[in-house]
């Protein structure tokens, strides 16, 4: 049994729908910057009048909405959040659904070990992330175009790109950790969510207040923030490597958590 693809079968739907809905998301939120653009510095100084906490919740601290980039700037919080929705949920689905839905004995009594199948299913979970990130990209970079009157912003797109790919792969492997840990195979998914949007909560805890600081090494979503990666035009080397450091420590965890644990059948 090809595992690798068997997943890949049954993530198509779902990742049709996802891939869509970011579409979807990309298009509605810049269509709306031709509003913002024929305001032109009213907005702006709309924003100045704002509570500091209004322009976090809304993500719109740090950016120039008078440019299209700035907008999706604003706009990349809301897509970060998209794509961490649906890595933590496939990272735990994977995982979980065969003891979910009682089917475990049709896996694991083929001539397969728990190792080989968790791989083939982590490697189908990647896939469904990169076509996500790669339908992501393709749409910002067109309709950020579209709506910029077709000035380049493809080197700042990119750099957001690249930090969206690893919080997909930090949540993808956080809802496996998770699911892997689980022993009561339904809660999965909701354990998984409920870890990613208490580190959403961080992130907003320590844009509200500096003297939290310290807690951005507790969010992902800090290490990617769009205000700093656009300014810097890089990722931050310290973040990359924690990410690095977290996919790996959560899919080690997953092997061995998987590979001792009674399954329910």
């Amino acid at each position: 049994m090809n595992v690798f693809l068997r997943e890949l079968k049954v993530h198509r739907l779902g990742l049709l729908f996802w891939s869509l809905g970011m579409v979807a998301l990309v298009g509605a939120g810049m269509a709306k910057f031709a509003g913002y653009e024929e305001a032109g510095e009213s907005v702006e100084a709309l924003m100045a009048t704002l509570p500091r906490a209004v322009l976090v919740v809304f993500g719109m601290t740090g950016f120039d909405l008078s440019t299209a980039s700035g907008f999706y700037g604003v706009l990349f919080l809301y897509v970060a959040v998209m794509g961490a929705v649906h890595a933590v949920l496939l990272g735990s689905t994977l995982i979980s659904k065969e003891e979910r839905d009682r089917t475990s004995e049709f896996l694991f009594a083929k001539p397969i070990t728990r190792g080989r199948a968790l791989t083939g299913k982590l490697l189908a979970g990647l896939v469904n992330v990169l076509v996500l990130n790669l339908v992501t990209t393709a749409s910002s970079l067109y309709f950020v175009g579209f709506f910029g009157d077709g000035r380049s912003s493809s080197d700042e797109v990119a750099v957001l790109m690249v930090g969206l790919l690893f919080l997909q792969l930090i949540f993808l492997a956080v809802g496996a950790l998770v699911a892997g840990a689980s022993r009561r195979p339904k809660l999965a998914a909701s354990r998984s969510t409920s870890v990613m949007f208490l580190t959403f909560l961080v992130y907003y805890l320590v844009n509200l207040n500096e003297d939290l600081a310290f807690l951005r090494f507790l969010t992902p979503f800090k290490y990617f923030d769009a205000a700093t990666l656009m300014a810097d035009g890089a990722l931050d080397p310290v973040f990359v490597a924690l990410s690095v450091g977290i996919i790996a420590l959560a899919v080690a965890g997953t092997y061995r958590l998987f590979a001792d644990r009674d399954l329910a059948v």
